[in-house]
This record gives C-alpha cells, sequence and structure tokens, in this order.
C-alpha cells in the first residue's frame, strides 16, 4: 500500500521543481519600463539555482532512515516500504526549501534593483 504514495509523490515534486523561480512578486505601485526584464533576468538567476542541492539530499536521507525504522515497527514490518515513504517526504520538503529559497532570490534581485517588492 505504501508503494502507491511513490508515484503521485514524485510527480508531485516534479511539478513544483521550477515554480519557485517563475514566481510573480506583488508590487507596491506600478512597475517601471525595466521591471519585465529585470524579472526575467531575477527569475532566470533564481532558475539556475540547483533544485536538488546537498539539503535536499540530506533530507532525503534523513527521511529514509527514519521511515526505515518507522516501517520496521509497523505491524506489517515493511522497513523498504517506510524507507521509500520516508525519503520521498524528506526529498519533498527539501524540495519546497528550494522552491522557497528561489521566491527569496527573485523577491531580492528585484529589490536590489530598485523595484518596490511587498511580497
Amino acid at each position: 500500500m505504501k508503494h502507491l504514495i511513490v508515484l503521485p509523490a514524485v510527480l508531485a515534486v516534479t511539478a513544483c521543481a521550477d515554480s519557485g523561480a517563475n514566481y510573480q512578486p506583488i508590487l507596491d505601485g506600478q512597475p517601471t519600463v525595466a521591471f519585465q526584464s529585470d524579472l526575467a533576468a531575477c527569475q532566470s538567476l533564481a532558475r539556475n539555482q540547483n533544485q536538488f542541492d546537498q539539503e535536499t539530499i540530506g533530507a532525503a536521507v534523513l527521511g529514509a532512515g527514519a521511515g526505515a525504522v518507522l516501517g520496521e515497527v509497523d505491524d506489517e514490518g515493511d522497513a523498504l516500504g517506510g524507507a521509500i515513504v520516508g525519503a520521498l517526504a524528506g526529498g519533498a520538503a527539501g524540495a519546497v526549501n528550494a522552491n522557497e529559497r528561489r521566491e527569496a532570490i527573485v523577491i531580492e534581485c528585484l529589490r536590489g534593483r530598485g523595484h518596490q517588492v511587498v511580497g
């Protein structure tokens, strides 16, 4: 049963893989003439950040370890299934953090270029 979770989780993480870099910020006021080109440059900068960095890999490994232990303790005694689910959960959490960092890069890049970004 736990293996049925694997495919949807992988698809969800893959679907969100670039969402942080595509962030559309909220401006306080009207955008300047240079806003669209600056936004494209800042999104490109964010997109170039590695999605599955060391932090994401570490979260997946920790999730796999915790999942294996919990899976073994479970009534079914399925350490492998627990490891797979744990790795996906840890990897998904790491990917979410990476997306949040990409959004922050877009925001800070635009602010650095003089745009009034509020979120």
